[in-house]
């Protein structure tokens, strides 16, 4: 058996072994990426959950610059990322669509939040 960082890579013993290999490289050479991405999901929904009601629909409208931010970054890792690296296109096109909804979200509530604002005509 031989070590790759945290994780033991398995003998070829199956067909699969390969497969099982080279994920366990990639979980070895990118745990620390793994474990930051869990903590602030973790972190996020505690800090999210603690927020009184009154504050969603402002933090919303401030979320939208960071989603456009995610956006951007996402389009620029699908198009730098070679055809063959699904795990890169994959994570590419989850990142987008989820910024694409929180921005798209954000957008409903803050126009949601304006009109309550607007005078009401007689």
């Amino acid at each position: 058996m031989k070590f790759a960082g945290l994780f033991v890579c398995i003998p070829n013993l199956n067909p699969n072994a390969a497969l099982m290999n080279a994920l366990i490289e990639m979980l070895s050479a990118n745990y620390l990426l793994i474990f930051l991405l869990v903590f602030t999901v973790i972190l996020g929904f505690e800090i999210i959950s603690k927020v009184p009601t009154v504050l969603h629909t402002p933090l919303m409208s401030g979320s939208n610059a960071i989603s456009g931010i995610v956006i951007i970054g996402a389009i620029l890792l699908i198009r730098q990322s070679p055809s063959d690296a699904w795990f890169e296109l994959t994570a590419g096109m989850f990142g987008l669509a989820l910024a694409m909804v929180n921005v798209v979200g954000g957008f409903v509530v803050t126009q949601r939040m304006l009109e309550m604002f607007k005078k009401k005509k007689k």
